[in-house]
């Protein structure tokens, strides 16, 4: 490996590094403040190793792992929104009797399997990133060791997390014995019996869609929303599910999933059933995170969409919907976490009942996150909708479509009652008080700054993302 293979690949070594960094801190002194400034460090470095570094090195990690431009876009963005997890746990844990320092130890660890998951070229990586990411979310769900809520999220994520492997991993030991290969470029060229190929492409996409929390892998969602600490929560919703949906861009592309027979008709009915289930579920809430919960659903249907229509206009879709999702949901958990302390959580719609006139900045950056989230103009989500939208116009998918207009409309509603809420009269005694947290408050400013930056003026980001997904188109011919 040449030393710029080396460069291409550093944030991954920097990242790796980090959880070592954190865990020696631990060990030489117990201090919350250190071992978070310790993991916000280095995922920072990582963060701007993947600006500095170029943006394609041949060979860099062999046939595992590939270190291109749509990697390093995705590396960007999954470090952005695990810093952002790191300042709000910071701020979350900030008061709490649990030992938190491990929380940061956990963050880097999850954030590289999901790294590696984006970069993977082969079944042996996809798998080894994603038993990192899950292996690291059990103990991030079920963190607040003294909270029956977070330990029952944490057992039940466990052990469906661990059917989704079992299924995944048969579905890999299908596909190998059937193509006798492993990387996914030669996946997409070796022969083989279709009946056998469709049965390990069905059961591996029954893992990924576990993982999207997908219909009808969902049903896990909102107990661990719930359950889960508020940073937990978020990270969940956003470097989690960013990493296995950067994974299945890649794969569609290199993997040629998308020419086995049945598989988009297969992918379409999830995304239909997905955009359906999880806006019409959203209805019945009261609790903002389930809401949260449902939502995401939904809105990795909306994702789907884009990797049916595939090619380079996919990705791009794909791509900046993902970017304007992680943002709005940073935002939105960054809220509740300025909001809730470790024992007592503002999970609940009431909870924000008069937050404008307590709390005008908070409350108007929870109605940003909300209005992006339904997809009104000049927020990130419209954009990102737009651009699903013009995707499924120009591969003629009617009836996707149609399911995305009249899904975003319903899903107006619950958004606009909880948007009703922060804007209804209250007293002060209404609702919890909001701390002081400088560093959860900055991570809040900086999602919001984002979610408006892309919904007014979003050139520079679709142009790193053409970028990245001419390299994936370029990798894949």
């Amino acid at each position: 490996m040449n030393a710029e293979a080396l460069r291409a690949l550093l944030p991954l070594l920097v990242l790796a590094a980090t959880p070592l960094a954190v865990m020696m801190g631990i060990a030489v002194r117990r201090h919350h403040g250190t071992a978070m400034a310790l993991s916000a460090l280095g995922q920072a470095a990582a963060l701007a190793a993947t600006w500095s570094g170029p943006e394609t090195a041949s060979g860099a990690g062999g046939a595992l792992l590939i270190a291109d431009a749509f990697s390093h876009y995705y590396w960007s963005l999954l470090l952005a929104a695990s810093l952002a997890v790191t300042l709000l746990g910071y701020g979350f844990w900030r008061t709490s009797e649990e030992r938190a320092e491990e929380f940061y130890l956990l963050v880097p660890v999850a954030t590289l399997g999901s790294a590696v998951l984006v970069a993977s070229t082969h079944l042996a990586t996809l798998f080894l990133g994603l038993e990192i990411l899950s292996v690291s979310l059990f103990g991030l769900v079920a963190y607040e060791r003294g909270r029956a809520a977070s330990l029952e999220a944490g057992l039940k994520y466990l052990v469906l997390s661990s059917a989704a492997s079992a299924f995944l991993l048969f579905g890999m030991a299908l596909v190998y014995a059937e193509t006798g290969a492993l990387e996914f470029r030669h996946i997409a060229s070796a022969a083989g019996r279709p009946i056998l190929l469709i049965a390990g492409a069905a059961l591996m996409v029954a893992g990924l869609g576990f993982k999207l929390s997908l219909v009808p892998f969902h049903l896990w969602t909102p107990d661990v929303y719930q359950g889960a600490p508020a940073p937990a929560s978020a990270f969940i919703a956003t470097v989690s599910k960013g990493g296995v949906l950067g994974l299945l861009v890649r794969f569609f592309a290199q993997g040629g999933a998308g020419d086995l027979p049945g598989a988009l008709a297969l992918v379409s009915v999830i995304a239909l059933a997905s955009m359906w289930v999880g806006n019409l579920l959203a209805l019945l809430q009261s609790n903002l995170k389930r809401l949260l919960a449902y939502s995401s659903i939904a809105h990795l249907g909306y994702m789907l969409v884009a990797l049916v229509v595939g090619g380079p206009a996919g990705a791009e879709a794909a791509t900046f919907y993902l970017t304007a999702y992680v943002a709005t949901i940073v935002a939105a958990f960054a809220v509740v976490t300025l909001l809730s302390t470790a024992p007592r959580e503002a999970e609940w719609v009431e909870d924000y009942r008069g937050l404008f006139w307590r709390r005008p900045p908070v409350g108007a950056a929870l109605s940003a996150a909300l209005l992006s989230l339904a997809g009104i103009p000049l927020t990130a989500g419209f954009l990102g909708k737009l651009l699903v939208i013009a995707a499924g116009v120009s591969a003629l998918l009617w009836t996707l479509v149609l399911s995305v207009a009249v899904t975003s409309t319903i899903g107006l509603y619950y958004y606009l009652r909880v948007i009703v809420a922060i804007y209804s009269p209250a007293s002060a005694d209404e609702a919890p008080r909001l701390a002081a947290a400088p560093l959860a408050a900055a991570a809040l400013a900086a999602a919001v700054a984002a979610i408006v930056w892309l919904g007014i003026y979003p050139a520079a980001v679709l142009d790193a993302i053409r970028e990245a997904s001419a390299s994936l188109a370029r990798l894949s011919s």
